[in-house]
């Protein structure tokens, strides 16, 4: 929560008077297919991607009329550092940030970067039996 939520919420409240006396622009925050679906052996960063997919939603509200654009990136596995050990398909980082400023400048508020994104949003119309088919 101090990196997703807290973080993110401070980076935003330092930059945001800036953007909007510049006249407006963009906020990018990269959020993660898990900000919609919970794993137990990643509870918690799943529970703090939500987290920041909630702010992410009250900050483009917030800060629409001021002339920025808050917009979520969404991504499955990048090829990371932090995902080094996991063995799946992972996307090429530099694929990833084209897809973002791509995003940004079609002014998309939600930028879905991988199917394995895309499976999650979609998962989401079906309920928990569709997020959790495991479950009885």
């Amino acid at each position: 929560m101090d990196t997703h939520f807290f973080g993110t919420l401070s980076v935003v409240r330092a930059f945001a008077p800036r953007i909007a006396a510049r006249g407006g622009g963009a906020i990018l925050n990269i959020l993660s297919g898990l900000s919609w679906v919970s794993f137990p052996e990643s509870g918690a960063y799943c529970a703090a991607k939500s987290a920041e997919w909630s702010l992410t939603n009250a900050l483009r509200v917030q800060l629409a009329d001021q002339g920025i654009r808050v917009s979520g990136l969404h991504v499955g596995y990048m090829d990371t550092d932090m995902v080094r050990a996991v063995d799946a398909e992972k996307s090429d980082p530099a694929d990833i940030a084209r897809i973002a400023v791509d995003g940004i400048a079609a002014g998309a508020y939600e930028i879905l970067a991988d199917d394995a994104a895309r499976q999650a949003q979609a998962a989401l119309a079906g309920g928990v039996s569709a997020l959790y088919p495991q479950l009885p």
